[in-house]
Formats: structure tokens, sequence, C-alpha cells
């Protein structure tokens, strides 16, 4: 296995959602709005039967079926529906990981889909450019920072990359709870005064592999993971997750392949 091998895993997971409804263009508009979710979407024609509902099946076999009114946004909602990452965490009026602080105004919307996305703990992205990486990085590093328990573990391509990253994760390592581990392809110069781990890793997938794996310190529903491969330059494929096993198997990954000297060979390094 590799983190390769585990973004294709999550690829080949796709699950499908069955659109019965006369109006064709009402496949068409869940297929957009559903675009960064593992799910591809098909129109059936309903025989005889009832219409206006959806059927989420993976595998083949039944997940879920909701009406198709519980899946499309509201007018109210046109602005907030194309993302729900920040429903998954509180980050209202409190310090960040990186030291910026936020707040928002106003009732939270509708959290569009919801039916649907609560049996979608994975999404996938295609084309994500760096900064897109760094914003959803943020997400999971301040969850960690928030929980303050636990391993956080990071990979950032090369150490040119971690130098400017350094200052926010030697103030999560400042939690006393929280374990903060960093991988880079020796490329550049380590931090000079590093408050976390560093592990070197001399392997191509260190090197084209952006991750960010939080294990939650001990509660299954605050582990979340981000990992995608920069298979064209500057531009990201992968997924980030909230399922407790595909968390688990990064992190697992991770510790057994490039920590210790009984896992360490001529490409891999720890300091």
């Amino acid at each position: 296995m590799s983190l390769i091998e585990i973004i294709s895993g999550v690829e080949a997971r796709e699950a499908t959602l069955t659109v019965f409804d006369p109006d064709p263009e009402v496949a068409s508009t869940l297929a957009e709005h559903f675009a960064d979710r593992n799910l591809r979407v098909v129109a059936e024609p309903a025989a005889d039967g009832p219409t206006g509902y959806a059927v989420l099946s993976r595998d083949g076999e039944f997940v879920t079926a909701t009406a198709i009114a519980d899946l499309l946004p509201d007018a109210d909602d046109a602005g907030s529906a194309g993302d729900d990452r920040a429903d998954r965490l509180d980050t209202d009026d409190a310090d960040h990981a990186d030291g910026s602080t936020g707040a928002s105004d106003g009732p939270t919307p509708r959290r569009v889909g919801r039916p649907v996305l609560d049996h979608l703990e994975e999404t996938l992205f295609t084309s994500y450019s760096r900064s897109d990486m760094v914003a959803a990085s943020r997400e999971i590093e301040d969850r960690a920072w928030r929980v303050g328990d636990g391993e956080l573990h990071a990979g950032f391509q090369t150490l040119d990359v971690l130098a400017g990253e350094s200052n926010t994760y030697d103030r999560l390592s400042g939690k006393d709870r929280l374990e903060v581990h960093a991988y880079a392809a020796a490329e550049g110069d380590a931090p000079e005064s590093a408050n976390f781990t560093l592990h070197i890793g001399r392997t191509a997938e260190i090197r084209e592999t952006w991750f960010v794996a939080y294990d939650g310190g001990g509660f299954d529903g605050a582990k979340c993971v981000l990992l995608a491969e920069e298979r064209e330059p500057g531009r990201f494929y992968g997924f980030w997750s909230y399922d407790p096993d595909t968390v688990d198997r990064v992190v697992d990954y991770l510790t057994g392949r490039y920590w210790g000297s009984e896992h360490r060979d001529e490409d891999d390094a720890t300091a």
C-alpha cells in the first residue's frame, strides 16, 4: 500500500444517486451540486410509481432514499450551497492554529443535501490549487488545535515548503497533549528550531503528495484527513475525509512507513 494507492481506493468507492423525477434538469442540477463528492448522479424514468425522490446506493446496495426537495438548495441557500466544510468545524470567535481569529454574523444556513451528505464521508476534488490546499489544511489544523490531544501528521512535500509553515506547526506543537509530526523530502533546509518531530522521507510519494491527518485524540468524531497527489504542477487531485477508517488507514501507513529505525531504510530518515 502507498499514499497514491489510498487515493485510488477512495476514488473507486464511488456511490450512485439515482434520481426519479420527470424533470430532466433535476439530475443535472444535483450532479452540479454534488460535483465535489465521490458520487455519480443518474436519472431514471419513474414507471407508474411516485416521483420527486432519489435513492443513494453503493456497490449496488441501498443506502438511503430522500425527497429531492431536501437535496436542492432554496433561494436563501444560494450563496452557501456549494461548500459544507464550515458546517463540519466550529471556527467562530476563537483563535486559529495559525494565530488568526474568525467570527461570523447571522444564523448558520441550512446544510443543503444533508440526507445524502450524511452518508458521504469523503469529498473528492480534481484540480485544487496550492491556495485551496492551504485552506483545506487549515480546517484540519484548527480541529487538532481545538481538541488539543492526539496526533497531527502533515506532509509538506519539501523542506522549503515546511519552512514557510514552521511557525504554525511550532504553535500547534505547543499543545501539551498534541503530538505533531511533519514529513518532507530533503529539498531545502530544515527549520532551525522546531518543536515538532520531523520525518525526512526520500521517497517519491513524499515529494508528490500533500496530506494533513488528525487522529482525533481518541474521538472518532474528530478524525479527519486531507490527502492529495500533485498530478500536474500546482494542481492537486485527492480527497478529504471524516471517515474514521480512512483516517486510521493513512495514519497507520505513515507511522509504519516513516517512523522509527525498525521501519527505516536507506531512503528514509527521522530528525
